[in-house]
């Protein structure tokens, strides 16, 4: 796991997401190394979650390349390179199930 991986796994924890899941899909996609799903409570929780994200990253000096969905807040992407972040509401989750089309 690298630090930058484990930097976000902290500051998920932190902010309270839930159910963290750590995907390495480097040999399934050229797009980016490593996915982490987690959840939040509400889209309230969603969006927080995914702003503190953002916010930390740049401090650490990693620019996003691309965020998709914090006005909605029920399914935030945050692209960050070789990490992808996917912050989801439980039901949006569960419907797209990303864990199970990245397994296998």
């Amino acid at each position: 796991m690298t630090n930058q991986t484990e930097f976000l796994i902290h500051l998920l924890d932190e902010n309270q997401a839930l159910d963290i899941r750590v995907l390495d899909v480097k040999n399934h996609t050229s797009v980016t190394d490593t996915m982490i799903i987690c959840s939040g409570r509400s889209s309230r929780h969603v969006k927080a979650i995914a702003e503190k994200l953002i916010e930390q990253s740049k401090k650490q000096g990693q620019l996003p390349l691309g965020v998709h969905g914090l006005e909605t807040g029920d399914w935030v992407l945050i692209d960050l390179g070789d990490c992808i972040v996917h912050v989801m509401q439980t039901e949006t989750r569960a419907f797209y199930n990303l864990e199970g089309l990245w397994q296998n």
